[in-house]
This record gives structure tokens, C-alpha cells and sequence, in this order.
């Protein structure tokens, strides 16, 4: 269908031609508004969980709608987890490159000579905003409003320990959220819309749903509590019904917020200016219907990395195009550049593939292509036809999708070439590891005013301990002895003054006890005088037990204006003075630049 294409230039060429007419000295490609690109991430939610997939457990009209009124990839890959998934979709490079390695404490960062396309579309004049979960890193310049995006409102973690109201931030300074935590990152995602409908803008929307913990609103949950399970996982028979029924119950809220995004921009007149992609970051974070394929979240074949992928643009995307050709999260950014048809600059070479002509209609020559999936020392390859899994099995894809048949011994050759294949992939992109990575906490980058330091990426010693052992969401608590401390490897980037906020709990019967941090030779200490020792929260929105940690309220105590100078060192947390049984317990650091 290369009338689409044609048919957009011929629209551009029209466009230019009028202003050369009325006068204008800009008359370049520059003049003309862009289209509008949305990208909608969901956390955790398998290519089985829509309707559109075949699900009949559950009812998503709004992403089947993308679907139905756009192109769908038939075979469209992410990674494994979240944060090497969200680094590719970002840089349009494989995250074994970035530095990217874990899911927290500083593994999740991308390296900071790496390019965003954020930062792209923010050079050729996009106004950008990310709402929701962010996890390529928290503190600047590692931060989303570092990396290209003009607004950022959400949390930078991996998970989040509860999903009413919790504490998140909006471009850098800590906040309350409003209401179920979805919904409100739709509305902010609403909100930018509106305010940018006659400028080009990115709204990337990476919500935090179907990820556990399961909390949902009583309307979606009501629907599914009770609803009977038509389809059942084929591939675990301990599936656990209550859990499939709350990310199923998640999912259908994402898809009345995707309707919510859909309806504002078509009531707006905005559906032919804009472009909608919607999209997983891994499996299913549970053994449930997903189409009878092998593996979940964490797995490298295809159950834990094949996901939904939908891309909308009325009257430019032929309406219920299905692209057979393999595609992978690193290609959405070359082939957004080439759907705008700019050039794409970066330091680094690109990974990715422009698959832009497919979406036109047009062939491409992707024969020999190959895709490759990591995590936690696994990779598979996938080929049009073939996956090679981490044990160097091979699977023909176009006939046992359940990945049940080995047949590399029918094929000695193809299982060869892809084995010598994923040997050298893994020696090129392999470059940071748990093992090898120097890269301290980042503290006073000179374009932020706030630097966050969670219990998340800090280390315990003496009687302190972490309140679990997923680290995300974390506090920690048991501070007992005044050789207890609590320290962060930093690089001060640059030299500063500032504010120090410490949030904390602690019992009216403990008060007293003096808090001092240190870096260098710059010391500040306070006491804790105002008791505040609110309950763990969360349980009661629990719809089935969580495995991460409970949270809380915590109180803010001013510790003053710390003299930070430039360098790497130990950033550390101790009591000097506990009259009581305990200090407290303790969630984060909030520096303020002063200067």
C-alpha cells in the first residue's frame, strides 16, 4: 500500500509550496508540523493478555482498536525484564552495550554517552514528557529530565510498593500522587496533551501495570473476581487463578486509559497527526494463558520476550496491516526516524532496523536478520524461522511456536551458524557488569536542582537491614547501635551547597537520637524531636499477596546545607547519640542544590 506514503509527501509538498507562496523565508521541512508521538509501554503484561490476542478472559476494545485501525508485527521482541527492555526502546541499541545489567542498585542505568529519543526529537523541536516508570536511573544526569525529557512525573525505581496515592516525583521534587496510580499518569499524559496540541510533542507513557504488587480499582476487580478462567496457562499446571485474575483485572484498566489517550486526541482532530504505538517490556509476570508458548518474565524464549506490538496513524498505516517480519524494541526508534523521514545522529551505532517501508506497505529484505534476547547469563537467538534457546536447542518458530520440538539435529547447519552467532554476540555487547562496573551514585550534576539517594541503593552495615530483599521500594530498619551506618558510593560532580532532606519514622519512646551524614570533611548532624510512626501500607489494596515490600509515610527531617566537593567518595549515614531502642527507620536522601 504505497499510497499512504505517497499520499503523506504528497501532503508535505503541498504544505511547503503554500507558505513558499504567502512569503515565508522558512519553507523547510522544519516549517511543518511533525506528527505527535505516543508510545505506551505496560509493565509485565504477556502477548496473551489482550483480547486481541485471542484471550477471551478478559475484554480490551481500546488496544484492539490500535490494532484494528493500525499495523501489528506478528513477531515483535523485547528483553526479558524491564529496564534492559526500556533501555533498547530508548536508544534503539541492545542494553548489554548500555551498562545495563540488573533491574536495581545503579544496574538498571543507561551510560550516559548514550543518545535518547528523547533527546532526538527534542533537537528538531518535539516538546517530550514521560509519565510513570522510568528505571534506566534515578539520579541525574542519569535521570529522565537528563536524558532529553522536558517533564517528568512518576517514580525511577523498578516497582513501587503501593499504587493509591503514593509518595512519587514530579521533576525531581517528591509529591503525593492522586488516585490510582494509572489513572493518574493518564491524566497528566492528558493534561501535556492539550497544552501542546499546535506544537509536535512525545508523550511516553511507561505505566507500572499489570507489575505486582496486584492492586487494581474495585470497578476492574469487581468485574474479574468472580469471572470464570476459559483459558488456562499450558505450560504450569500451579497456576495461581486469583493472580491471573488481578493482572488481567490491571490490564483492562490500562485499556480503559488507552481509550482515555485515543478519545482526547481523536476529539482534539489530532488521529491524522498522530502516531500511537503500543507495546510490553517482557512476559507475563505469572504462568497464564499466553498463547501456549514456552517461558515467562525472566525466560529468553518466546514466551518471556514476544509481546503485543500496535502502531496507529490514521490515513499514513494501512488499517489491520499484520507484518510477519521479525521486529525488536531497538527498532522503534529507527523507525519512527524513518516514518518522519529525518535522519537519525547519534555517537553510537544504531542496533536497530527502520522497518518504516513495511509499515507502508512496501518489502523489505530482512532474510538473514536475527534477534537476540538476554538475561541472567542466557541468550537465545530468533531467526524468521528459528529459535535457537540458551541450551542451543533449536526450534522451527513457524510451526511449534511452543518451542516443544528440537530439531537441530534436522537442521546441523542452521544451529551452527546461529551457535557461533550468539557466542560472538555475547563477546561484542557485553561490555558493563555486576563484576566490572565503577560507575559511583551521581550527586550534583549543575542542570538539577534534586538528587534522590533511596535505602535502595544504599548498603547497610551493623544491625540494620533491608525491610525486603527486592530493594526498589525498600527501607531500611533495626538502627540500634551507633556503629550501625548506612552508606552510598557517590561522584560529586560538581562543587555545591546543599539542603538535605532525611525521611524517616520514628516511635515517640525512641526521640532523641542525633543523625549525622558525612562525605570527605563536610559533616552536618540533627535531632529527631518529632515522632512520626505511621503503619505499613498496602496489604489492605492487596488483591493477592505481595512478595515486595510493604511501605509507609515517612517524615521529613532537616538536616542542613551539606559542603559537597568534587570527586568520588563514601557518602555516609550513622547516629551519633540513640537514647532510645532504636533511630528509626529510614526510606531516602533529597539534596537541593543551593548554588
Amino acid at each position: 500500500m504505497k499510497l499512504f506514503k505517497i499520499s503523506a509527501n504528497f501532503i508535505l509538498m503541498l504544505l511547503l509550496f503554500s507558505c513558499s507562496e504567502k512569503g515565508k523565508k522558512d519553507n523547510n521541512i522544519a516549517s511543518v508540523k511533525k506528527p505527535n508521538i505516543i508510545l505506551i509501554l505496560a509493565d509485565d503484561q504477556g502477548w496473551g493478555d489482550l483480547s486481541s490476542s485471542g484471550n477471551t478472559n478478559l475484554n480490551t476494545p481500546n488496544i484492539d482498536s490500535l490494532k484494528a485501525k493500525g499495523a501489528s508485527f506478528e513477531n515483535f521482541y523485547v528483553q526479558p525484564v524491564c529496564s534492559p527492555t526500556r533501555a533498547e526502546i530508548l536508544t534503539g541499541r541492545y542494553f548489554t552495550r548500555m551498562g545495563v545489567y540488573e533491574t536495581s542498585s545503579g544496574g538498571e542505568r543507561i551510560n550516559l554517552n548514550e543518545t535518547t529519543i528523547a533527546e532526538l526529537l527534542k533537537n528538531i523541536g518535539y516538546r517530550t514528557a514521560a509519565f510513570g516508570k522510568w528505571h534506566n536511573g534515578m539520579q541525574p544526569p542519569y535521570h529522565p529530565n537528563s536524558r532529553g525529557f522536558d517533564q517528568f512525573y512518576g517514580f525511577a525505581s523498578g516497582h513501587w510498593g503501593n499504587y493509591f496515592c503514593p509518595m512519587l516525583e514530579n521533576n525531581g521534587n517528591l509529591v503525593q500522587g492522586n488516585g490510582y496510580l494509572v489513572d493518574d499518569l493518564t491524566d497528566k499524559g492528558l493534561d501535556f496533551i492539550e497544552k501542546n496540541t499546535n506544537e509536535p510533542f512525545f508523550l511516553y507513557l511507561p505505566y507500572n501495570t499489570p507489575h505486582s504488587p496486584m492492586q487494581v480499582p474495585d470497578e476492574n476487580w469487581d468485574r474479574m473476581k468472580s469471572k470464570p478462567l476459559n483459558l488456562l496457562s499450558e505450560d504450569n499446571l500451579e497456576e495461581d487463578l486469583r493472580f491471573t485474575q488481578a493482572a488481567l483485572a490491571m490490564v483492562e484498566n490500562i485499556d480503559h486509559n488507552v481509550g482515555r489517550v485515543t478519545h482526547k486526541i481523536k476529539s482534539l482532530g489530532l488521529e491524522e497527526e498522530t502516531i500511537i504505538i503500543y507495546l510490553s517490556d517482557n512476559g507475563p509476570n505469572a504462568y497464564r494463558w499466553n498463547g501456549g508458548m514456552r517461558g515467562k518474565k525472566g525466560s529468553v524464549d518466546e514466551g518471556g520476550v514476544r509481546t503485543p506490538f500496535y502502531i496507529q496513524w490514521a490515513n499514513h498505516i494501512e488499517q489491520g496491516l499484520n507484518i510477519k517480519n521479525i521486529a525488536s524494541g531497538i527498532d522503534i526508534l529507527p523507525t519512527l526516524f524513518g516514518l518522519l523521514s529525518i535522519p537519525i545522529k547519534t555517537k553510537k551505532q544504531i542496533d536497530g532496523k527502520d522497518l518504516s517501508p513495511l509499515l507502508f506497505g512496501e518489502s523489505m529484505n530482512l532474510k538473514n536478520r536475527w534477534i537476540y534476547n538476554h538475561w541472567n547469563g542466557k541468550t537465545s537467538v530468533r531467526s524468521q524461522q528459528f529459535r535457537l534457546d540458551e541450551e542451543n536447542r533449536l526450534y522451527d518458530i513457524s510451526t511449534d511456536r511452543g518451542q516443544k520440538f528440537d530439531v537441530s539435529n534436522k537442521y546441523p547447519q542452521i544451529t551452527d551458524s546461529l551457535i557461533t552467532a550468539k557466542n560472538n554476540w555475547e563477546k561484542e555487547t557485553i561490555q558493563i557488569t555486576k563484576e566490572n562496573d565503577e560507575r559511583a551514585f551521581t550527586l550534583g550534576y549543575p542542570k538539577a536542582l534534586y538528587t534522590q539517594l533511596p535505602a535502595r541503593d544504599g548498603e547497610a552495615y551493623g544491625n540494620i537491614y533491608r525491610s525486603n530483599k527486592w530493594p526498589n521500594d525498600s527501607f531500611f530498619t533495626n538502627w540500634k547501635s551507633v556503629t550501625d551506618s548506612i552508606t552510598w558510593n557517590i561522584e560529586v560532580l560538581t562543587d555545591g551547597h546543599f539542603q538535605v532532606e532525611l525521611y524517616y519514622t520514628c516511635p515517640e519512646i525512641d526521640l532523641g537520637s542525633i543523625i549525622e551524614l558525612s562525605y570527605e570533611n563536610s559533616k552536618i548532624a540533627k535531632k529527631v524531636t518529632v515522632p512520626f510512626d505511621p503503619p505499613l501500607t498496602g496489604k489492605e489494596n492487596d488483591r493477592v499477596p505481595r512478595m515486595e515490600s510493604y511501605v509507609k509515610e515517612f517524615n521529613i527531617l532537616d538536616l542542613g546545607v551539606l559542603v559537597l566537593s568534587k570527586g568520588k567518595g563514601t557518602l555516609k549515614l550513622k547516629a551519633l547519640e540513640i537514647p532510645g531502642n532504636q533511630v528509626g527507620d529510614f526510606r531516602l536522601l533529597q539534596f537541593k542544590r543551593l548554588d
